[in-house]
């Protein structure tokens, strides 16, 4: 992993993952790309972590692609995975967005990748794809539309225009709210509180959101039924219906 551009630290069963490159406003280039998928990598493997939460340092999320490495040849994309190394990564496990300050063009695409988002009141989220000749070709223009009402996604991705956290908020994009410096300490409370559920059941829950993304519900439910067939016959599912009968907490083994 490249230690200059991404740092990851353990807290509790949660891998804190922070993009490091505070004086390119964490804007992503091939180091963070290779980092990210890296601590993502890092996430998926180890069975001992439950979530992940994704910041950026000095109080910014991330500015996006750094343009000016873009300009000399250097790519952010991981073949298979993405913008990031996340935009298009298959994963398992839940990874929350902290954001504070700028989540900009593929830093709100990264934010947007994520299952849950925190955000400081004051953070700024955009896409200003189109006022450098480009389109957010990481996820936006696919993601917005179907997290917000059409006509909103159009103004993110026709003007590129920003908005606060506390209207991210009232467009139904950010999951919580916190005052500015916050968000980290927020967003690993909720890691921890999702640690508590049965890993299966989590990762089965983020396929079949998957699967039935754009597919008919007739489609799915076969799906369903043998996620749920899958899950019966599992050693965590029996310690979760046996805990709550005996009146304890689970003890999960991700079995």
């Amino acid at each position: 992993m490249s230690i200059e551009e991404v740092g990851v630290q353990r807290v509790g069963s949660t891998l804190l993952i922070t993009i490091d490159r505070p004086q390119a406003r964490n804007a992503v280039n091939a180091a963070v790309a290779t980092g990210l998928t890296d601590a993502l990598d890092e996430l998926e493997v180890d069975t001992t972590l439950r979530a992940g939460v994704l910041t950026g340092t000095k109080c910014t999320f991330s500015a996006g692609m750094d343009l000016k490495a873009a300009l000399k040849g250097e790519t952010p994309v991981i073949p298979g995975r993405g913008f990031g190394g996340l935009t298009e990564a298959e994963r398992t496990k839940p990874l929350i967005a902290a954001v504070e300050g700028y989540a900009l063009g593929g830093g709100f695409e990264l934010a947007l990748a994520c299952d849950l988002i925190v955000a400081a009141a004051d953070a700024k989220f955009g896409l200003p794809e189109v006022t450098r000749g480009l389109v957010a070709a990481g996820g936006g223009a696919i993601r917005l539309p179907k997290r917000i009402p059409y006509h909103l996604a159009m103004q993110f991705l026709l003007t590129g225009e920003t908005v606060s956290g506390g209207r991210a908020k009232e467009l139904g994009l950010v999951n919580r709210l916190t005052e500015p410096g916050g968000a980290v300490a927020v967003a690993l409370e909720l890691a921890e509180k999702l640690s508590h559920n049965a890993p299966l059941s989590l990762a089965a829950v983020k396929s079949l959101v998957r699967a039935a993304d754009g597919v008919p519900e007739t489609d799915v439910f076969p799906v369903q039924q043998k996620a749920l067939e899958s899950l019966l016959a599992s050693a965590d599912a029996h310690e979760g219906m046996t805990a709550f009968t005996e009146h304890r907490a689970p003890h999960w083994t991700g079995k």
